[in-house]
């Protein structure tokens, strides 16, 4: 309940969870996150079947949470759902609201229940529609079908190799599979060894591994910044890619403007323990001078839905406004990562999102109004079922079961 209501009042499902979880215990801590992401991704669905137009809007989780407990958590005893869901809307507003909400779910467990829906009804309508167009209905549907299941863990190896992180992981009762396209190792949880936080895993205080999908560190592999070339991670927190790009031999200066990540971005790095300066800068006025950088990565902030499934707030949150309004900031930020580079350097552009407004159409009309630079992708950085007819980076989730990430590599020429 707690992860809902900052959620509500603004925060993000990523921050929020990471603020309530680690003060519960193991068990708890999984199911708090399922109940909280459940309600999130199924909320549409949710809302309809409950009719909430006639609940106090201070019952509308508490009515979801046991809604959610009846639909999909089948080792929740029906009983147990509807009686914490009332006892908490007594703490939350009153006798009163328990007796409605013990009515409510009461009458919603004699009904037919919640179904799995059609595919439409855990996303915004103009959102299945959008994507319906870009991809086609079956695509479609199998895009919120990965959108509506807990993402699987992928970690990085850091300061462990490979083989010694899936050895650690396997003597502590997990299952480790390799991830897509070679792209790190993915932990397979077990009934006796579950990912209640990746802070838990072996390693992790050793700085043996960052959590990482495996679309964003193919980012880093497609970006090919030669060894020894200095690059500039314009929007580094919370710090993974400057990890993944110092470890494949580049020198990294990772900026963020935001300071409020800033923290995030030093403990990853110095876990990691990587040689990497980090700086609070924005990257519309860079503490560098016009072509002094032989490299800039630009992962810009983007409407994210790429990484629905990791993010099951994020599909609540992004508007087609929101797009346009993340678009505009791209491509200022291309502007102004163009001035730092000197003849022969190297402008990676990425996001994680799926929508060609954010990705393909600001490199088109970037290269049509700066001739000087040039798609300059590194053949076999990365597998070529992955690069559009252009030369850049897409993953997409339904087809690669991976987070959907967008990558292009251009060079300035002259």
């Amino acid at each position: 309940m707690h992860i809902l209501q900052a959620v509500r009042s603004g925060g993000t499902f990523q921050a929020a969870r990471d603020r309530v979880l680690p003060a519960l215990a193991g068990r708890d801590r999984r199911l708090a996150y399922e109940l909280a992401a459940g309600v999130l991704r199924r909320q549409a669905y949710l809302d309809r079947r409950l009719a909430l137009r006639s609940a106090d809007p201070r019952l509308h989780d508490v009515l979801r949470l046991g809604a959610y407990q009846l639909a999909a958590l089948a080792r929740v005893p029906p009983y147990a759902a509807v009686a914490t869901s009332v006892e908490l809307a007594r703490e939350v507003v009153g006798e009163p609201a328990a007796r409605f909400v013990n009515q409510a779910l009461r009458k919603l467990q004699r009904g037919s229940g919640l179904g799995a829906g059609d595919s439409a009804t855990t996303h915004p309508r103009w959102l299945f529609e959008r994507w319906r167009r870009q991809f086609g209905l079956g695509e479609t549907q199998r895009l919120i079908a990965w959108n509506d299941t807990k993402p699987p863990v992928t970690l990085q190896p850091v300061r462990w190799s490979a083989s010694q992180l899936a050895s650690r992981l396997q003597q502590a009762g997990f299952g480790v599979t390799e991830a897509p396209f070679g792209a790190g190792v993915r932990v397979i949880p077990s009934p006796e060894a579950r990912v209640s936080s990746p802070a838990q895993l072996p390693g992790f205080a050793d700085g043996a591994f960052i959590v990482q999908d495996a679309a964003h560190a193919l980012v880093c592999r497609y970006a090919a910044i030669p060894p020894g070339a200095l690059v500039y991670d314009a929007c580094a927190a919370p710090g993974g890619k400057a990890v993944m790009l110092e470890r494949a031999g580049a020198r990294v200066v990772a900026g963020d403007a935001r300071p409020e990540r800033i923290g995030r971005l030093r403990e990853t790095t110095q876990r990691a323990g990587v040689a990497i300066r980090v700086t609070v800068a924005d990257l519309l006025s860079a503490p560098f001078g016009p072509g002094t950088l032989p490299a800039v990565l630009i992962d810009a902030p983007c409407s994210a839905t790429g990484t629905m499934a990791r993010h099951p707030d994020a599909r609540w949150r992004v508007t087609p406004r929101a797009i346009e309004r993340a678009a505009r900031r791209q491509r200022a930020l291309l502007e102004a990562a163009a001035t730092l580079l000197g003849p022969g350097g190297l402008l990676v552009y990425s996001t994680c999102s799926l929508e060609p407004e954010e990705n393909r159409d600001i490199v088109t009309e970037f290269l049509a109004s700066h001739t000087e630079f040039a798609r300059a992708p590194v053949p076999a950085a990365v597998p070529a079922p992955l690069l559009t007819a252009d030369g850049d980076l897409q993953s997409l989730p339904q087809r690669d079961r991976i987070d959907g990430a967008y990558a292009a590599r251009l060079a300035r020429t002259r």
